[in-house]
């Protein structure tokens, strides 16, 4: 407030606001997304009934933009803030064609989707002791270990929903926290 003044705070505030209301108009006009609640502010959680949001998060990380993945319920996360005003149309265009693309039936999504049915099929029939130990072991299948990190989130995080333990997690996000800060060689 010292170097902007109150002004330009309220100006910038202004724009970050009127940003966050294309967004989420626009998002509401891409066919089967929808923003979750009715955000008054520039946090909006991304949902979908019918399509795989992760799925749609990996197309848009093959675009360049980095958006949040969350859970229960299953939904791409974003902070709009000032920057955005610039991006905002590129993002949304970038959006639709992701939830296109993702709309259509392709070899990977089929894989992605055994692989997660495969997941909640053993966490109901497998004693909970025995999918922990699993769990702490799969980790390099899902980018950990020094395996390098997961092109492509989508069924990693269908997995991670399925997960009757949620500490058993742990051993998956510390292998794949310690891939951002190990180079690569």
């Amino acid at each position: 407030m010292n170097y902007l003044g109150e002004e330009s705070y309220l100006a910038i505030a202004d724009v970050v606001m009127k940003t966050a209301t294309k967004i989420r108009e626009g998002i509401a006009a891409i066919d089967g997304l929808k923003v979750l609640g009715n955000p008054e502010m520039r946090v909006l959680a991304i949902g979908s009934e019918r399509l795989n949001i992760y799925e749609v998060g990996d197309e848009m990380t093959r675009r360049g933009w980095h958006v949040d993945r969350q859970q229960f319920p299953p939904t791409l996360h974003l902070t709009i803030n000032y920057a955005h005003m610039q991006s905002a149309d590129a993002f949304l265009r970038d959006l639709a064609e992701a939830a296109a693309i993702v709309k259509k039936p392709s070899l990977p999504k089929i894989g992605n989707g055994l692989m997660v049915c495969a997941a909640q099929w053993a966490t109901r029939i497998l004693p909970g002791k025995l999918v922990s130990r699993i769990t702490a072991r799969a980790s390099a299948l899902l980018g950990g270990k020094g395996s390098g990190l997961p092109q492509r989130s989508a069924a990693m995080y269908g997995m991670m929903g399925t997960l009757p333990n949620r500490g058993d997690l742990k051993e998956l996000v510390l292998d794949l926290v310690e891939q951002f800060t190990t180079p690569q060689s």
